[in-house]
């Protein structure tokens, strides 16, 4: 795979794929700058060796329609106030206009940033055609989302059949060396932390990381259906029924691997997921009925800090409760304090997990946090990226 940092750039059109999917106001203010912020070196680096910039993302779930809310204007104009320089929003991302605007450009000029890709449902379809008429704006293609690179779309995948050139950004080269040095080629012992809610979602997952980690902890909804398939009630608490056999299954195969998952041992219940409940710290064994399990308890947290502290490598994906309201966060931030304070390579993954850790005020201690959930948890499962792949195609 090419380097940006190889790639002829001066007085050249390149098309940057960037992930822009940023959580907006309605009133169009930018309530996370995390994925922008990640991108600057990047456009930095281009404009100093004189690219000639156009960027392009998605925003929100505009399904192939033109939506004003889902326009990349704020996006536009934050960005500008970033780097000090101006950026033009293109009138679409493709078409006559958009193409007069890109031509226009001169290597001291303006940036252009294309009209959200998402508005022509030939996107996500990964249209021959829509992908050709990208590429034509551009002689350079610079793919830097490692968030959608397990897409398989026109800006994505389509664009590189097209486009000669074409190379990683830091950003994606930064994502899949971290990803390398915290799964392929780990520090032992390596630590997964996997949370979240379904089993179903991470089955893979677990399946392939239970053949690179010397210990897991697993925590979360997902951890219910763990406990139910040993024996213990779960009240009320979520459960796949359908995965209680695999669940088991995983457990045997972890034993036989001599890898330790460590399941909850107490958690915190309530009898509905509210700020109002009343919350109480029970053993597992002893879950009332009628009651939810919503966060791991304190006796679980000493046992995953003594499993951490034993890390040279640890790998978290998925909160191990409900943290998004108080008096079920402190599980998961307890977690998150004793990997910032860990001296283990750390890598977390997915956007509940990054929010967690930010809430923890542990984002500064964290080795590297991903910018990407689904890709992330593509590559854990052991598949290649789609996006990556495309650009060792000839």
């Amino acid at each position: 795979m090419k380097s940006l940092k190889d790639t002829d750039l001066a007085g050249k059109r390149v098309l940057v794929r960037v992930d822009f999917n940023v959580p907006m106001s309605p009133a169009g203010f930018i309530n996370d700058d995390f994925r922008i912020q990640t991108a600057l070196p990047t456009i930095e680096y281009l404009l100093e060796h004189n690219a000639k910039v156009i960027l392009c993302s998605h925003l929100g779930r505009p399904n192939g329609e033109r939506k004003q809310e889902f326009s990349l204007g704020p996006v536009a104009a934050y960005l500008s106030s970033l780097i000090n320089r101006e950026v033009q929003l293109a009138p679409d991302c493709v078409g006559e206009e958009t193409s007069k605007l890109v031509e226009g450009m001169d290597d001291d000029d303006y940036l252009v940033m294309l009209e959200n890709l998402r508005f022509h449902e030939e996107e996500q379809k990964n249209d021959p055609e829509f992908s050709r008429q990208l590429a034509s704006l551009a002689d350079v293609y610079i793919n830097n989302a490692f968030a959608v690179s397990h897409r398989a779309h026109a800006s994505v995948v389509g664009v590189t059949g097209y486009i000669k050139e074409k190379a990683a950004g830091l950003l994606l080269e930064k994502e899949l060396d971290y990803f390398r040095r915290s799964v392929e080629q780990p520090a032992p012992p390596l630590v997964a932390i996997i949370g979240g809610a379904k089993v179903s979602g991470k089955l893979q997952v677990l399946e392939n990381m239970l053949d690179r980690v010397d210990a897991m902890v697993i925590g979360g909804a997902m951890a219910n259906t763990f406990l139910k398939s040993q024996g213990y009630s779960v009240g009320n608490s979520l459960v796949e029924n359908d995965l209680l056999e695999t669940a088991q299954r995983l457990l045997t195969y972890a034993s036989e691997k001599n890898v330790k998952i460590h399941l909850p041992v107490d958690v915190v219940v309530a009898k509905e997921l509210s700020a109002d409940s009343s919350a109480r710290v029970v053993e597992v064994q002893d879950i009332p009925a009628g009651h939810l399990a919503l966060d791991i308890g304190p006796a679980t947290v000493s046992l995953f800090q003594s499993v951490l502290a034993e890390a040279r490598t640890i790998v978290w994906n998925g909160p191990l409760g409900a943290f998004e309201i108080d008096q079920f966060a402190h599980g998961t931030l307890s977690i998150a304090k004793a990997v910032g304070s860990s001296s283990a390579l750390s890598i977390t993954g997915g956007g509940d997990s990054n929010a967690a850790v930010k809430k923890s005020g542990e984002a500064g201690n964290i080795s590297y946090m991903s910018t990407g959930g689904g890709a992330f948890l593509k590559l854990m499962e052991g598949k290649s990226l789609p996006g990556v792949t495309a650009l060792t195609t000839k």
